[in-house]
């Protein structure tokens, strides 16, 4: 068999199982969407946590099996705060409830997310938005998709019209990683037009992908928050590095996704 005919294979192969993955967080986003509406009381940490536990439990009773009959003999991810490489060969990072808290809030901005990962290289993404039925999807090396529509980063070339983003650092963070997060937040507020912060990431880069937000950067961050955004931006003609502008990995302690007209921009921003 030859090298051009196996490449063609497995491409096909992938696209086949992307198709099932977008079936798989359909239908584990209808079972969380069935859980929104009313907001979670809680009074304590342990409250809070067992209410993100039901959550997650409910879309991962779905995804688990689902994705594992897939790819029998991948790994499996579902801590959405983890970092750092992975062990060789093929697993499936999975964020059962992107934007959780907001879920318990009754607030919109939350989704069902999954990748699967080869040798620490995203292969595929889905993130699926219950609310509104959306689902972004990317292959690599066959682009980003809206819905099976072709998205494109934004054309813009100057950071002073932009609309930029960031998530806020994750609980418990180093406080120096927490000042670091702040004062890249007042450096953009002078050079950017815009400045949006919120969680989750996903969605951020999701935008950035879309052409609606020109950048997006985060300080530490987990595989979770970053894998789906990383190939769907890239997917999508944007560029991804560290804050620095050197090349990312899900060993970094920074990211940077931008449209490539104002990537040079942010950087120098974010390295003041």
């Amino acid at each position: 068999m030859s090298e051009t005919l196996q490449t063609t294979d497995v491409a096909a192969s992938d696209a086949d199982l992307l198709a099932q993955t977008v079936s798989a967080v359909r239908a584990a986003g209808a079972a969380l969407r069935e859980r929104f509406g009313d907001v979670v009381r809680y009074q304590s940490r342990e409250e809070l946590m067992h209410a993100l536990a039901v959550n997650d439990n409910t879309t991962l009773d779905i995804l688990r099996p689902r994705l594992t009959r897939l790819r029998p003999e991948a790994g499996w991810v579902e801590d959405e705060l983890d970092g750092g490489a992975l062990p060789p060969g093929e697993w499936w990072v999975v964020d059962p409830s992107e934007g959780n808290v907001n879920h318990l809030h009754a607030l919109p901005e939350w989704a069902v997310t999954a990748t699967l990962v080869r040798e620490n290289q995203p292969v595929l993404t889905v993130v699926h938005l219950p609310l509104t039925g959306e689902t972004y999807s990317a292959l690599t090396g066959a682009g980003a998709h809206l819905d099976g529509r072709p998205l494109h980063v934004s054309p813009t070339t100057d950071l002073g019209l932009s609309i930029v983003a960031t998530s806020q650092a994750r609980p418990d963070e180093d406080e120096k990683v927490v000042r670091r997060v702040g004062s890249s937040i007042t450096a953009m507020l002078f050079d950017a037009l815009v400045v949006r912060v919120a969680v989750p990431a996903t969605l951020h880069l999701m935008n950035v992908a879309a052409g609606r937000i020109d950048a997006f950067w985060q300080f530490a961050g987990a595989r979770a928050d970053l894998l789906p955004g990383a190939l769907l931006v890239t997917e999508a003609g944007g560029r991804i590095s560290d804050a620095a502008g050197r090349p990312w990995t899900p060993q970094s302690r920074s990211f940077l996704a931008a449209a490539p007209g104002v990537h040079a921009e942010a950087v120098t921003t974010l390295s003041r």
